[in-house]
């Protein structure tokens, strides 16, 4: 595997007496698309929210190119980008205004938000559409407007919860696109995902957590070959042998 890029080492985070997260470690390579799998509850956002600095952990270390969350929050903040589930849009303001809006925020001065937010949306195939209103967008635009703020800044790790929810198939497949092009152009990527086939599509590994740890992780097709015939099984299959089929609400 490529250099390590991300550290997480032994992972503990409670909530009161529920214990969230419990002894996460794993590693991301440089250039590396990582997908972080698992049912709801499984402590997914909580382990997402301490690599992105959200959240401190009781116990364990994260390093992201060798800067620590801990003692070292702002350098980390200024190389990631975070692609959250729940759209981080202003719906009232253009979708200019809002990469604007975003640039400034990680500390851009005027000219290089303008040239950032301009290339990000003609990435994203919207900058016919950058003086439009993001609340007259459909929800494939406003994913790919969400994913356009992210890369604000040109972060050296990009965090992606769900980026493809509830949206068309030709807004998932140029989000797919990006996302491979970014990783081909250096960026490493951590990717959440409830569509199995996506991250068989993108991931070159992927962490399947479960009651707050991780229960497997490898390859997709490494973990498919455990199973079966990994051009017969698929990435679900492996995902319910492991984390059970009862209904998590």
């Amino acid at each position: 595997m490529a250099e390590a890029f991300l550290v997480a080492k032994d992972l503990h985070k409670s909530f009161n007496d529920h214990k969230a997260v419990n002894g996460v470690s794993f590693t991301i390579g440089k250039n590396e698309i990582f997908g972080l799998l698992g049912p709801n509850g499984a402590g997914k956002t909580t382990t997402i929210r301490m690599l992105s600095t959200v959240l401190e952990p009781d116990v364990g270390e994260v390093t992201i190119s060798g800067f620590s969350t801990r003692q070292q929050p702002d350098k980390v903040r200024s190389i990631i980008g975070v692609c959250p589930q729940e759209l981080a849009l202003y719906e009232e303001l253009t979708a200019l205004d809002n990469l604007t809006f975003f640039g400034r925020l990680v500390g851009l001065n005027s000219r290089e938000t303008r040239a950032q937010s301009m290339a990000n949306l003609a990435l994203m195939e919207l900058e016919q559409r950058a003086k439009g209103k993001v609340s007259k967008f459909s929800g494939g635009m406003k994913r790919r407007v969400n994913l356009a703020i992210a890369l604000m800044g040109h972060p050296k790790l990009l965090f992606l919860d769900e980026p493809t929810v509830g949206i068309d198939p030709q807004s998932r497949n140029k989000i797919f696109e990006t996302i491979q092009g970014l990783r081909t152009n250096g960026m490493t990527v951590l990717y959440t995902t409830h569509y199995m086939e996506e991250a068989d599509r993108l991931c070159d590994r992927v962490a399947i957590m479960d009651g707050g740890k991780i229960v497997a992780i490898d390859t997709p097709r490494a973990l498919k070959a455990k199973l079966g015939d990994p051009d017969k099984t698929t990435l679900e299959d492996v995902f319910l042998k492991l984390t059970g089929r009862s209904l998590r609400d």
